[in-house]
């Protein structure tokens, strides 16, 4: 099936955010995608000043979650998996950065909080810390849709390798990390704003079970689309047998949940 990644150009006009998030979604769809992927916090700018500001709250639904709404809708009104990027949540006294995925028939199918907060200091290039607005996530999250068994993280989770393994473990055979990641730290983000306070690298990636980069795009807003196959996963992993060579006399990865 074709899935589309969706490199979205982000401003301070939410309602223009969730037009053009809406309407990069309809073409990935008229194009024949049947998974569609956004990027992180796409709804309104990154920064732990905007967070609260474009927050929504998923639960109650409505006109309190215009960003969840509309991709709620699209992905019903298109029969698609929508996996929603992140948009900042409000639950309760606690803020995070979400991450919704829907399944065909418009339902939420999954919500993954992200796990490791984005809190880093490297001098001279960039400091930031999530933690300062956001609290972290608490689960693992995979989900079982009309395109398979996918496994989420969000930008900073891709840096944990042992989510990947856990993911891979449970059986996943897609792993969508949606990501902000700057101009330091890329890639894998929205499309690049250079007179933003946060710009990000841009390059979205599409890569298959061996490494290779099935497809990628510059820093500009755009959609790459592009055709996967699930028969080369088990063809990868019987060219390189690795989970019947792990010696687990020696080391061990513990799915605690």
């Amino acid at each position: 099936f074709k899935v589309a990644l969706c490199q979205l150009s982000v401003t301070a006009d939410k309602a223009r955010n969730i037009a053009r998030a809406r309407a990069a979604i309809e073409s990935a769809a008229a194009d024949g995608a049947k998974l569609v992927l956004l990027p992180e916090i796409w709804n309104g700018p990154y920064s732990n000043d905007s967070f609260p500001e474009y927050a929504e709250d998923i639960e109650a639904g409505g006109d309190a979650a215009p960003s969840f709404s509309m991709m709620s809708d699209v992905a019903r009104s298109l029969q698609i998996t929508l996996v929603g990027g992140s948009i900042s949540e409000r639950s309760g006294n606690s803020l995070y950065n979400t991450c919704c995925v829907f399944g065909s028939d418009g339902k939420l199918k999954g919500k993954h909080r992200k796990v490791h907060l984005f809190d880093i200091d490297i001098p001279g290039k960039i400091t930031f810390q999530e933690s300062k607005t956001l609290t972290a996530g608490q689960d693992l999250t995979i989900v079982d849709t009309d395109v398979g068994r996918i496994g989420i993280g969000i930008c900073y989770d891709i840096r944990f390798q042992e989510l990947a393994m856990l993911y891979a473990a449970r059986g996943a055979h897609l792993l969508c990390y949606p990501g902000a990641f700057n101009m330091t730290t890329g890639p894998c983000a929205p499309a690049r704003d250079t007179s933003s306070s946060y710009v990000a690298w841009g390059h979205s990636t599409l890569v298959g079970p061996f490494g290779e980069v099935i497809a990628t795009i510059e820093h500009d807003e755009a959609t790459i689309i592009a055709e996967i196959d699930y028969s080369l996963i088990e063809q990868r992993r019987q060219f390189l047998p690795l989970r019947h060579q792990r010696r687990g006399d020696l080391y061990q990865l513990v799915d605690v949940q």
